[in-house]
């Protein structure tokens, strides 16, 4: 297992993170010991929970597992799903972030957390409340690290000006979707978290399934899958070309004679800023794949391929703007010249 620092912190975390959204959602409380205590012996450090995965189930099932182990891990859960019906029982809020972690600490049998996100957009509150409650976190302990998923690249600016000019904890890491099907975040996230010293933490890296090699080109649906139940298979957001992705993620797969979800992991562990990728399993033996994605490199031209295949289409103004540099060059004739 390979580590990398998380963001500008001292942090290190595996590049594989197991994600616990399948514990009690299609992994039971025995198979979850067993899939965390193998990935720990595997050099994994790092976990991915939330209080609203599986009625909070994961976060239980995920602490229960941890159990005398719980120095060997960094732990992140995240807040913002409704947790209840009352109308505090949800977003940003201090009144509701402070209850929340204090709710999740009891399940994950912890007195910290170790990664703490906002977990989707809150428009009804504040950022600076946010960032205020989340320092106050920090500042007693019960928080080491804040981090924020599936923010704009404006807002996560403005989230992290707030902090710098108040002096308050900042955000370190960032957890986005991207795969090969989905590469959108390289237009402003990805530059704006190098430009900031941010971490990103990616979810989804084999896009619900679809790159696993469970599925072959113009399938959508496979029984037994997430897919048949209707959740975490985001195709609306895949690529116009995704079974074109995926016939030659297939392909090289085979010339590499690694499972397509290795490939898959692996290309995104290649990509610039990427500090890990969160895995969920339902069953050990996907768990045992998808472990051997990391410690090894891919081949330049395996990569260049996937690379091509699954490039994004230009857009304005990046696709306006990249001559410019060229132009501004040509303009000026220097002497030395």
């Amino acid at each position: 297992m390979e580590y990398r620092r998380l963001g500008h912190t001292g942090l290190k975390v595996s590049e594989i993170c197991l994600g616990t959204m399948t514990f009690g959602k299609g992994a039971s409380e025995d198979e979850s010991k067993k899939m965390v205590a193998r990935a720990i012996d595997a050099g994994v450090n790092f976990f991915d929970t939330a209080n609203s995965y599986a009625g909070s189930q994961s976060e239980s099932f995920l602490g229960k597992a941890l159990k005398g182990r719980r120095k060997e891990a960094v732990v992140a859960t995240k807040f913002f799903n409704p947790m209840g019906k009352g109308p505090n029982d949800s977003g940003m809020s201090r009144f509701h972030i402070m209850n929340a972690l204090e709710d999740s600490l009891k399940r994950l049998q912890t007195d910290h957390v170790d990664i703490y996100y906002i977990h989707h957009v809150d428009e009804q509150t504040p950022l600076d409340e946010m960032l205020r409650a989340l320092d106050d976190l920090v500042h007693q302990g019960k928080v080491r690290y804040i981090a924020c998923s599936n923010y704009e690249a404006w807002r996560l600016a403005e989230s992290l000006r707030i902090s710098d000019v108040n002096n308050l904890s900042r955000f370190v890491c960032y957890q986005p979707q991207y795969s090969l099907v989905v590469r959108d975040i390289e237009e402003e996230l990805i530059p704006m978290c190098q430009l900031n010293g941010i971490g990103v933490v990616v979810w989804s890296p084999l896009a619900g399934g679809f790159l696993s090699g469970k599925y072959q080109p113009g399938q959508r649906t496979l029984a037994g899958s997430r897919s048949e139940e209707a959740w975490s298979f985001p195709d609306d957001f895949f690529a116009e070309n995704a079974d074109q992705i995926l016939e030659t993620l297939l392909q090289i797969s085979g010339n590499l004679a690694r499972s397509p979800a290795q490939v898959a992991l692996r290309w995104v562990l290649e990509q610039p800023a990427i500090t890990s990728v969160i895995i969920g399993a339902r069953k050990l033996s996907q768990l045992e794949d998808n472990l051997h994605a990391s410690g090894w490199h891919m081949e330049t031209e395996a990569l260049r391929r996937l690379n091509e295949v699954s490039r994004l289409k230009e857009r304005y103004p990046k696709a306006m703007e990249k001559q410019m540099t060229a132009r501004r060059n040509n303009a000026v004739q220097m002497p030395s010249l």
